[in-house]
């Protein structure tokens, strides 16, 4: 009998053990879960899609910003270029994207054209995305070949009301910034203009040299080398205030069309429920990258102002661009696109 009270003794020991045991375990984990959802973010690369190709200013600009942003956080943000259908692609892959702050979005100008350019989209760029920072702003430029007559806009307008519909000015495809810009030139001044779409800024600029059109609305990025070996000249830069990497060069306001203002921009957001300390820290990351001397200067070389904002500062400005492009394409009388 003693022989059995002391097995039944060690078994009850050893279940007691063993529940002792399970018990720590149960209380580690939540603290182990606990403490791995609330490391520091990021604890991994970060992926940074980019609705364009690689090589042209928007990417170049991304590229300028997540290169700071890996050293300040300490992980690999890693630009993923997905062009093509006008963004469209690109943004759908982001909105779909875990909400975790591993997979961003740059975001701007362009989806607030797509917004008012189409009528139905497989994303809502206001409900879908939660706003980090703008990253840069950049202006156009109203450019002419070096021989031209035209030497400001003013001559612009003056010779577009004196031949109505003989002018040509030269944009990208039809929807583009370049070509909403001319848009908005066309109604703001009252003129009459041919407006002809390009594939390529490439081409634009072959043409504008040979005289096969008058003018082109372009970006600074795309036009600089021929304008500093004198090739094609620059009436106007369309922002609010001269462009710092050609301060001589009057903006259309100052030139007397008042009320007339072209800013892109981009920006970077994350997925619709990405948690709060996530977006908190990728703006602190982004205004510190921003304030970084070399990224000043290489953003420049590109004509960007590299810039940041508040998340509400970023809905709000697409929110205005929205409104804006949508008045303009309603003016125009260009076709939504289903």
């Amino acid at each position: 009998m003693t022989a059995q009270v002391t097995a039944a003794r060690g078994r009850a020991s050893g279940w007691s053990c063993a529940t002792r045991v399970a018990a720590t375990l149960f209380a580690i984990l939540p603290a182990t879960a606990s403490a791995l959802a609330q490391s520091p973010y990021p604890n991994r690369s970060v992926q940074l899609i980019v609705p364009y190709g690689a090589g042209g200013v928007a990417d170049a600009g991304m590229r300028i910003v997540a290169e700071k942003l890996s050293v300040s956080l300490k992980q690999p943000f890693v630009i993923d270029n997905r062009p093509g259908a006008g963004g469209i692609v690109a943004a759908k892959a982001g909105a779909a994207a875990a909400p975790d702050g591993y997979t961003l979005m740059m975001t701007g100008n362009n989806n607030a054209i797509s917004a008012a350019l189409f009528k139905s989209l497989p994303y809502d760029v206001l409900k879908d995305f939660a706003s980090a920072s703008i990253t840069s702003f950049f202006d156009l430029l109203i450019v002419t070949r070096a021989e031209s007559p035209l030497k400001s806009v003013q001559d612009v307008i003056k010779a577009a009301r004196a031949n109505p519909g003989k002018l040509n000015v030269a944009t990208t495809n039809p929807g583009s910034t370049q070509n909403l810009a001319a848009e908005l030139f066309k109604s703001t001044a009252g003129v009459d203009v041919a407006i002809v779409p390009f594939r390529t800024s490439a081409d634009i600029l072959t043409a504008v040299m040979r005289g096969d059109v008058d003018l082109a609305f372009e970006f600074f990025a795309a036009t600089q080398a021929l304008i500093a070996d004198k090739k094609v000249v620059a009436l106007a830069a369309t922002g609010s205030t001269r462009a710092p990497y050609l301060p001589e060069v009057p903006t259309v306001q100052e030139s007397g069309l008042k009320g007339f203002e072209v800013v892109s921009w981009n920006g970077i957001s994350a997925p619709a429920g990405t948690p709060k300390p996530v977006i908190d820290t990728l703006t602190q990351a982004i205004h510190e990258a921003l304030r970084d001397s070399e990224v000043q200067e290489k953003g420049k070389k590109l004509g960007l102002e590299m810039r940041g904002s508040t998340p509400e500062e970023m809905n709000a400005r697409m929110k205005a661009d929205m409104v804006k492009w949508a008045n303009v394409i309603e003016k125009a009388g260009i076709q939504r696109h289903d």
